[in-house]
């Protein structure tokens, strides 16, 4: 096997592995974010009088705990965890992919461009992205169609999937293979966020190495900066493009009663923005910040820690 052929597999198992770790760390916290998220939540949740900031993020905080607390007494402490098949299935391959395409982008790109910068880590970050997107997207609809199951009993009654398989098939009988791929158009535009991410995370990278390795020329990042670094930079691309996390959740929701309500990217941004107003568009944030920085965190640390190993 050559050297190429080596490191792209080294970071496909370091990358999954890590995406392993911070997934099933976190997974709780998906859970709450995609209820959060889903029109069925957001048609049972009493209507803000004030539209200040604060008392919003103040709400959805309480809306996080809440929602936590109430799965844990009504459907046990296995449902906190519902989904995490699915999810395993999709996220490890998935980061496994991105970061084996991201590393190879930025070494092809590097000898195209004749040194490694921000501008090639933007275009290796949405190459990844676009690769992994592509690959995820059915395990995707899947996992959130079988979070959003139990309100969906809940309110009619009926268990539509009895599990992830028999999902899959219902979605191909009654949507047809394009069925797997609702909230594809709004998965593109989450590739701003992944890029946004890795170019902050390599540029936080390279300062923090700037400035250790005048002291000591042979300094790496410490585990704590790695952290600051994943975290922050998660943190900022995450509230920058998060509208786009609330149109996909809602894009891949079972139709009720066949009757598809959100049948396209614009379409139900408008639809959202009309029938709930703006905050709507920020649906659950608190609770996907809440899971997806420390799960950047998590990520970036072990698949680091993991590579170190190996090297």
């Amino acid at each position: 096997m050559t050297s190429s052929k080596h490191d792209f597999w080294v970071n496909f198992g370091a990358g999954g592995a890590a995406g392993l770790i911070g997934a099933t760390i976190t997974c709780p916290l998906e859970v709450v974010k995609t209820r959060l998220q889903s029109s069925f939540y957001r048609s049972q949740e009493v209507a803000l009088q004030s539209r200040n900031p604060v008392r919003i993020a103040a709400h959805h905080m309480v809306g996080v705990v809440g929602i936590l607390k109430n799965i844990y007494q009504t459907e046990g402490i296995t449902a906190l965890w519902k989904g995490l098949g699915p999810n395993l299935v999709g996220v490890v391959p998935a980061r496994a992919v991105y970061f084996s395409v991201y590393n190879k982008g930025k070494a092809i790109y590097s000898k195209w461009n004749g040194e490694e910068n921000s501008k090639v880590h933007m275009i290796s970050a949405f190459t990844a992205g676009l690769a992994t997107a592509s690959f995820s997207n059915p395990i995707w609809l899947i996992k959130t169609r079988m979070q959003l199951q139990s309100e969906q009993v809940i309110k009619t009654g009926i268990v539509q999937y009895k599990n992830s398989f028999d999902c899959a098939v219902k979605v191909f009988k009654q949507e047809g293979i394009v069925g797997f791929y609702r909230g594809f158009s709004a998965s593109m535009l989450g590739l701003g966020e992944s890029t946004f991410q890795f170019v902050m995370y390599e540029y936080f990278k390279k300062n923090i190495l700037v400035v250790k390795q005048k002291k000591d020329p042979d300094a790496t990042l410490s585990v704590v900066e790695t952290t600051v670094a994943s975290a922050t930079s998660k943190f900022i691309a995450a509230v920058t493009t998060y509208p786009h996390e609330v149109i996909r959740t809602r894009l891949r929701q079972t139709p009720q009663n066949g009757v598809r309500k959100y049948t396209g990217l614009v379409q139900c941004a408008k639809l959202i923005y009309r029938e709930e107003g703006m905050i709507a568009l920020y649906g659950g944030m608190a609770a996907h910040l809440m899971r997806v920085v420390p799960n950047a965190a998590i990520l970036f640390v072990s698949y680091e820690l993991i590579m170190s190993f190996i090297k």
